[in-house]
């Protein structure tokens, strides 16, 4: 009881120091673990952080001459500019129907792809079917994309296989299946082994336990498997809500023409053309800082939803 009063009296007095002398005891007692992240946080620092000071263009008519402080100043005109368009609606609609679809598919997909490699009897055989499907992760998305121009093209493979005659990436309907099974198949590989991982954690106990009391393997993935991996279900599932509004330009592009702008079009590629070919900077700006704020907004919603139903979140 004596010890224990101690360490508590202890634990009082050193939150009641400045929270720089704590800061400096931490620093020295794990100088060496500080010193792995420090690279992270300089990476972060210098790409991630600075560049956030270039976002004031988005409230004037930047000029580059000029630089970004002697511009004029506007406000939030280019935000009204852009909310007052037809683009912003289509581009709003292309994103969330993209992204959610992509979501909606790929998630579970991961997760499903970790469970059955994670069923098979044969390990030899399972890492086998594990290399093969993230192998894709490791192709160039150019080479992909070539790839899924070539097959769909009007005597492609595929556009063969489903007897048409015309290319595919000119139906503006089929952008999206094209897009997202594409992105599956790259990708759910790759996705598939941090839930791998998860997998490994699960004791073991769990499952002969449930068996001598005659659960079959589908009720032990019901009330075993799944539960055992929700945190980092959740967790994923928070980041990936919060790169919804994200999507990805390099793929859209390399996919993307003029006959399917109007399905294909999202926000990272109208702010490509608009800032990158069209030199209209504060235009481009307001609308990637509209994105990105969005993007805040759904990750802090996701997180909070989450921590009130189960308990579980990032922070």
């Amino acid at each position: 009881m004596a010890k224990t009063k101690t360490v508590i009296g202890s634990a009082a007095v050193n939150r009641k120091k400045p929270l720089w002398v704590r800061a400096k005891r931490d620093v020295t007692r794990n100088w060496d673990l500080y010193l792995i992240i420090l690279p992270i946080l300089v990476f972060y620092a210098i790409f991630h952080y600075a560049p956030m000071y270039g976002a004031i263009i988005a409230f004037e008519n930047y000029k580059p001459a000029r630089g970004i402080l002697g511009s004029e100043w506007v406000g939030l005109e280019n935000f009204r500019t852009f909310f007052g368009t037809y683009y912003f609606w289509t581009l709003l609609r292309n994103t969330l129907r993209i992204s959610f679809t992509s979501l909606l598919v790929h998630f579970p997909t991961e997760i499903l792809l970790a469970i059955l490699i994670n069923e098979l009897r044969s390990k030899r055989f399972a890492r086998v079917v594990q290399t093969v499907t993230y192998m894709p992760h490791f192709i160039s998305l150019v080479v992909v994309c070539g790839m899924v121009l070539q097959f769909t093209k009007s005597n492609g493979i595929i556009t063969k296989l489903f007897g048409m005659n015309t290319p595919m990436l000119n139906n503006p309907n089929l952008f999206l299946p094209i897009y997202v099974v594409s992105d599956v198949w790259q990708q759910v590989g790759w996705g598939s082994i941090i839930y791998l991982a998860a997998l490994t954690s699960i004791d073991q106990e769990l499952y002969e336990a449930a068996e001598i009391d005659g659960a079959g393997r589908f009720k032990q993935t019901i009330y075993i498997t799944l539960p055992g991996i929700l945190p980092t279900v959740t967790v994923l599932f928070i980041m990936r809500i919060g790169k919804v509004m994200s999507l990805g330009s390099d793929k859209v592009l390399l996919l993307y023409n003029e006959a399917i702008y109007d399905k294909a079009d999202v926000f990272a590629t109208y702010v490509y053309r608009r800032g990158i070919e069209n030199t209209d900077w504060s235009y481009s700006s307001a609308v990637g800082l509209f994105n990105s704020v969005i993007n805040l907004a759904l990750v802090v919603t996701a997180n909070t939803i989450s921590r009130r139903v189960n308990q579980l979140s990032i922070w």
